[in-house]
């Protein structure tokens, strides 16, 4: 099946998130966060694309990006390649170190940019590995202090009349908790399972040996059924659809 092409956005701006394959680690010293910043910055040059804030974490990058020529595709899969190619080297690793092609949102509001620019920069924090301030691999102390791979006028610009207040609103919204946050920026792919993974939570739940076998169900059973897989987080409707083989019609229908 082909793959569909990407939904461009209205303001060229994008989040996009690329992780190891089956989850695995693709850091493992600061050698390899420094190569992959280095990557980064090659990358950026290149294809001429604005980078408003960033994270690395222990198996997946947060990258939220202006491409200003419409070279998302073209850039991401250049920084890919390069720090693969440079990960198989080093580690005598084959086959594929990132997990599928990199996934990428579009990011259309200023509310959501905001919002989104606090979720990746808390990643270390919920993931009790780091304090906001003291990781060294986002993009949250070039807002602070000065930027230097960052493009940071955008968001401070939309945060207050001068820098000052700008930053002071930046930190503020940083320390927020509120729990919506999570709802309102955060998609699938972050904890995104595999078929065979969805496979499995679906034969747990439905308590089925072979779960084909709910396409011989009468209607009412059979959606009763799928009705019950809403529980299963870190899928989506498609997904689910494709590993039971039945068309995403009918699980959508079956779902309201």
């Amino acid at each position: 099946m082909p793959r569909m092409a990407r939904k461009v956005s209205s303001t060229k701006v994008y989040h996009v998130i690329f992780r190891g394959n089956d989850k695995q680690d693709i850091f493992f010293d600061i050698q390899d966060y420094k190569k992959m910043m280095k990557e980064i910055v090659k990358t950026k040059e290149k294809y001429q694309y604005e980078i408003f804030a960033y994270c690395l974490m222990t198996n997946h990058v947060h990258l939220i990006l202006y491409d200003r020529n419409d070279n998302i595709s073209k850039a991401m899969q250049g920084l890919i390649v390069s720090y693969s190619s440079y990960f198989g080297k080093k580690y005598e690793k084959v086959g594929h170190l990132v997990q599928g092609r990199f996934f990428s949102k579009n990011v259309e509001t200023r509310e959501y940019l905001i919002q989104l620019c606090k979720y990746i920069h808390q990643n270390p924090v919920k993931a009790k590995i780091s304090k906001l301030n003291e990781y060294r691999w986002s993009s949250y102390n070039e807002y602070i202090n000065n930027s230097n791979l960052v493009e940071t006028r955008m968001i401070l610009n939309i945060l207050g009349k001068t820098k000052q207040e700008a930053i002071k609103n930046f930190v503020a919204i940083h320390q927020r908790e509120e729990e919506q946050i999570n709802d309102y920026v955060e998609f699938e792919i972050i904890s995104k399972l595999t078929d065979i993974e969805v496979k499995e939570r679906i034969e747990k739940v439905l308590e089925l040996n072979n779960i084909r076998e709910i396409k011989n169900y009468n209607v009412q059973i059979r959606n009763a059924k799928i009705r019950k897989l809403k529980e299963i987080k870190g899928t989506s409707k498609s997904q689910i659809a494709r590993v039971l083989g039945i068309s995403r019609k009918i699980i959508e229908r079956a779902m309201e």
